[in-house]
């Protein structure tokens, strides 16, 4: 039912899909790279709230109706997908109900994981941080690469860089992860899953309810 409608779409690292407030034209189904939902403040601060791979959908809001998303939807590693119209999607879910269905359980497992990153954010320092949002990065593109800047990392984090160069300097120093131009390399994924708080953990429980390793 999906098919005829479906368009490819290259996505290109730092595309914003949709931003707070506006209308969502395309929902997207990744096919590789990764989409971070952010969230915004009137002074211009953001702080990450959620990512999505391909294990689900970009535009969680058209699910339940609504037109608009809450959150920024902003390409963090560079990838590509298919793409539908907002409205010929909305029409499509009426008509099929497994698709509704599988929809709305990556919905509610991602509004777990939404809620968990909030208390990640607020009770941990950002060297814990960092290591659970590596993780999570790699659990959703199978690559020891991680085609990433600081700056881009501490946005993300919502802190600011030096405190994540800090942190990142402290997991080489460690052996635990190798840090290049604009990329970082897993070295010791094991490690790392031991130096994480334990909100990866409580993430990690739903990756394979999500199709996630």
């Amino acid at each position: 039912m999906l098919r005829p409608h479906l368009e490819p779409a290259e996505l290109p690292q730092y595309e914003i899909l949709h931003e707070p407030g506006e209308k969502i034209a395309f929902a997207y189904f990744l096919n590789d790279g990764m989409t971070s939902l952010v969230a915004l403040s009137r002074d211009g601060r953001s702080v990450e709230v959620g990512i999505v791979g391909k294990e689900g959908m970009v535009g969680m809001s058209l699910m339940m109706g609504l037109r608009r998303g809450t959150f920024r939807a902003i390409m963090q590693m560079s990838g590509s997908g298919l793409r539908i119209r907002s409205e010929t999607f909305q029409e499509v879910l009426l008509y099929a109900p497994t698709l509704r269905s599988e929809l709305s359980r990556f919905a509610l497992m991602h509004g777990m994981q939404v809620a968990q990153l909030a208390a990640c954010n607020r009770l941990h320092e950002v060297d814990q941080r960092l290591v659970r949002w590596l993780l999570m990065c790699q659990d959703r593109v199978d690559s020891e690469l991680l085609p990433l800047t600081h700056e881009f990392l501490a946005q993300m984090l919502g802190t600011g860089r030096p405190s994540v160069s800090l942190a990142a300097a402290d997991l080489e120093n460690a052996g635990l992860i190798e840090n290049m131009r604009g990329t970082i390399r897993v070295l010791n994924r094991k490690s790392l899953e031991e130096a994480a708080c334990e909100c990866y953990g409580v993430i990690q429980h739903f990756n394979g309810g999500l199709g996630l390793k």
